[in-house]
């Protein structure tokens, strides 16, 4: 990673950081979509990089320099968190991600398809841990899904369940 003084785009420090943000979320999902064919170093630089995005999704939210980005930047930041412990089948770290984002989306009055992730992430980190709360949060996501404006995102999110 460049630093911001560095960079021949001469980026501000938060312009950086969102670059940043963005970057390594999109990293984070490319080793999550290797599957099974990750190496241990990629599974570390998998935590690492979800880790990273969202330390960096928190320097430009508390900037306030951006209109686009708050609060929903962290709780997805938390709940790819949530997913890359789960599918490495730690479910302590999986658990408190979840909880954290599910905790965003409520105090934010964040919903749609983030709320219904939310609950998805806290059935999928229950189930990892063998919790029989698993059930009642795939219970709330389904319900959370029915308020899903967009077919094509109740849809993707309908089949990301079925995978718990």
């Amino acid at each position: 990673m460049t630093n911001p003084k560095e960079s021949e785009e001469k980026l501000s420090e938060i312009e950086w950081h969102r670059k940043m943000a963005a970057q390594l979320f999109n990293q984070t999902w490319d080793l999550i979509d290797k599957g099974e064919d990750r190496s241990q170093d990629e599974n570390d630089d998998m935590i690492h990089s979800a880790h990273a995005s969202r330390h960096h999704w928190k320097a430009v939210v508390n900037s306030g320099k951006y209109s686009n980005s708050g609060p929903m930047n962290l709780e997805r930041g938390d709940w790819q968190i949530s997913r890359v412990y789960a599918i490495l089948k730690r479910p302590v770290a999986a658990l408190y991600h979840a909880e954290r984002c599910l905790k965003i989306c409520k105090e934010n009055e964040i919903g749609d398809f983030d709320i219904a992730f939310a609950y998805e992430a806290m059935a999928r980190a229950h189930s990892i841990a063998g919790n029989k709360e698993s059930k009642d949060y795939i219970t709330k996501a389904n319900e959370a899904a029915d308020k899903i404006a967009k077919k094509e995102d109740k849809e993707y999110f309908l089949g990301e369940l079925t995978t718990i």
